[in-house]
């Protein structure tokens, strides 16, 4: 499927152009290179990235080693690699968290605009919009309703303050325009299993940790939060298309480096990248978990940072929201 994150007009003229520049970079890499994931190893980001890094090892005949550095509500990676040489030879896994640390955190030590040189966007994966048999609803239009007709009565579980499943949430709530209270969990493991034992009314979710109980009848799934409708779920409706307009929230996963780092080796990484991307091994392995590949310019994908980090700030604000990490 096509995204709204980028316009894909672009994408060839764009990528021969980065091939053009790319020679430059002739020598590069002629070491191992580190790839730094700011999440703990085993979850969908860290078996992403290694499908990725694992593909450019085999082209570049170089090492691409994934070195997770969790830590600092996912900031102690990005801290890392701000300050790393830009050299091309250390890069950082960029996902929402990094996104939304720069509206949750006041004194982060780094800037996620003026400290990075994106590279290339590489998976997409939705959330579901999903609750629980005994909520009357079949549609978000019957959830909005529904919520308006009873104010403060309907919940939505997630993830801790400031987790990625509390901001879907609570932008959620705010488009539609309703009063709904939202349940806190150690992470979206717990709120699934709440959201089953009825415990919550709804919640926003993985595809991969979804689709099982919805197709089991023991959840019922609502829409999904992307503009444009899964391959994996073409009969279920987006959110936006259930008049909850610009609502768009997805997990992605892209490359970034140090800012300052040479623009032939960021073009030369990013039109490999594009190239696993676009590999029916990856899209298979992908899908699995309900993510799709992408593969991205390095524009497209300091673009999208820029819009997310604008949205979040944004959303901060208005439910003003302030974490320490």
């Amino acid at each position: 499927m096509q995204h709204a994150f980028f316009p894909y007009a672009m994408l060839v003229a764009s990528l021969l152009n980065c091939t053009a520049h790319a020679q430059d970079a002739t020598d590069y890499p002629a070491k191992p290179v580190r790839i730094i994931l700011p999440q703990a190893a085993g979850g969908g980001t860290d078996t992403q990235a290694r499908l990725y890094a694992a593909k450019l090892s085999e082209t570049f005949r170089r090492q691409f080693i994934i070195e997770n550095r969790p830590g600092a509500g996912n900031t102690a990676g990005p801290a890392y690699v701000a300050k790393s040489s830009a050299d091309g030879y250390t890069l950082l896994t960029v996902t929402p968290s990094f996104t939304f640390a720069a509206a949750l955190y006041k004194n982060l030590p780094f800037d996620a605009i003026k400290d990075f040189a994106p590279i290339s966007l590489m998976t997409l994966s939705p959330y579901l919009l999903v609750v629980h048999p005994s909520v009357p609803v079949k549609s978000v239009k019957e959830l909005i309703a529904l919520a308006k007709a009873r104010p403060g009565e309907l919940n939505i579980g997630g993830g801790a303050s400031g987790s990625f499943t509390h901001l879907a949430g609570m932008l959620f709530i705010s488009l539609a325009g309703i009063k709904v209270a939202y349940i806190p969990y150690k992470g979206a493991g717990p709120a699934l299993h709440a959201l089953l034992g009825g415990q919550v009314d709804a919640i926003f979710s993985s595809s991969l940790s979804t689709i099982p109980p919805v197709k089991a009848g023991k959840l019922r799934a609502l829409g999904i939060s992307t503009l444009q409708r899964s391959k994996a779920m073409p009969a279920l409706p987006t959110l936006d298309e259930q008049g909850v307009a610009g609502y768009e929230v997805s997990t992605f996963h892209g490359w970034a480096a140090p800012a300052g780092t040479p623009p032939a080796i960021i073009n030369k990484l990013a039109a490999e990248l594009v190239k696993v991307a676009k590999m029916p091994e990856i899209a298979e392995k992908l899908a699995e978990d309900g993510s799709e590949p992408v593969g991205s310019t390095p524009e497209q994908l300091r673009q999208l940072i820029a819009r997310e980090v604008a949205r979040w700030r944004k959303l901060v604000k208005d439910i003003d929201l302030r974490i320490d990490p």
